[in-house]
């Protein structure tokens, strides 16, 4: 039971330090002075940091899975299922190193590839999803071109990734994610969509504004 506990301890540690300082930045002795333990206890569960790395990132996955599962299941509508998301992603995306995609590209490609996957098809089929379902609600527009738009919304996930992009905004990750989803949105809904989502929109402003006060 220990032993779990430990290897658990470390992952989530090396998760915490890597998504604030991306994945080339964290050595191994980062990760063992931050738990206060000997790197030598890291390589008892890990044999290197590409197997760290792995763990890190297949556990994103689950959790990421799990959250998008758990909207898809308790939104009242599409519009809303969005919502939610948007909720977490704006959440995620606000502790999240800009480098963290172009580090996994470069200097770790096996989990590169694993991620590519899960963007290509995971999330693809989750926007999908909600696409046919927005279309079946009516409040998104019925001559759409499902696969065309799933595929755009992927990609654009990644734009606030690029280094190019990066440079030229002032803006942090979660406030370009949020901007780009909202774009999503306005631009695929129907009339009726159109309308809750400035009601979704009215909504999330004044809880912002009660939670400040």
């Amino acid at each position: 039971m220990a032993d779990i506990e430990t290897g658990e301890r470390i992952q989530q540690k090396a998760h915490g330090l890597f998504m604030q300082f991306g994945l080339r930045s964290v050595s191994m002795d980062d990760i063992a002075n931050s738990l206060g333990i000997s790197k030598k206890t890291i390589y008892h569960y890990y044999a290197d940091k590409d197997e760290l790395v792995d763990a890190v990132i297949d556990a994103e996955f689950r959790k990421n899975e799990s959250i998008c599962e758990y909207d898809r299941v308790n939104s009242k509508n599409a519009i809303d299922e969005i919502f939610m998301a948007m909720d977490k992603v704006v959440e995620m995306f606000s502790t999240m190193n800009p480098s963290l995609v172009f580090d996994m590209q470069k200097y770790f490609p096996k989990v590169f590839q694993k991620f590519h996957s899960h963007k290509n098809d995971y999330l693809f089929n989750v926007i999908r999803t909600n696409v046919v379902r927005g279309i079946r609600e009516e409040l998104y527009r019925p001559e759409l071109n499902i696969d065309i738009i799933s595929r755009f919304r992927v990609e654009s996930i990644m734009i606030p990734f690029n280094p190019e992009f990066q440079s030229k905004m002032k803006h942090n990750m979660a406030e370009i994610e949020e901007e780009f989803i909202i774009h999503f949105l306005f631009g695929i809904a129907s009339p009726k969509g159109y309308k809750m989502i400035v009601k979704y929109q009215q909504e999330r402003l004044n809880k912002s504004k009660d939670a400040t006060k």
